[in-house]
């Protein structure tokens, strides 16, 4: 899977918004305002949110599969663009962090409005 079809698939994504705020060869994907992916242009290379424990059996599974680069390690994997992982899993990968942000966004709501009720 290639940067643009990267870049092509986190776009199907529902509420999808892509920027630059921290570099020019780091496309960031944002679902909410919440970042799901973080794309680096030059090194080919992908950071996605992860479920813990999944997170440390893909390390385990694929050695293109490293800790998340720049990132809360046990939340975060970096997943190296090199050709070696199959292009399905990169997607299932993909829908799994922005499943996560967007569940998670989900969550804080609900606590917000659970709270302003028992007031």
């Amino acid at each position: 899977m290639n940067i643009e079809e990267i870049r092509e698939y986190c776009l199907t994504l529902e509420n999808t918004e892509e920027g630059f705020p921290f570099d020019e060869t780091t496309l960031v994907f944002k679902v909410h305002g919440k970042i799901y992916a973080l794309l680096s242009l030059d090194e080919h290379r992908i950071n996605l949110k992860c479920e813990p424990e999944l997170a440390a059996q893909l390390r385990e599974q694929f050695e293109e599969v490293l800790p998340g680069y720049h990132m809360n390690k046990k939340h975060w994997n970096t997943v190296v663009l090199n050709g070696m992982i199959p292009l399905p899993y990169i997607r299932e990968w993909i829908d799994h962090s922005y499943s996560l942000v967007c569940s998670s966004r989900f969550r804080k709501r609900k606590n917000i409005h659970s709270k302003s009720r028992k007031s």
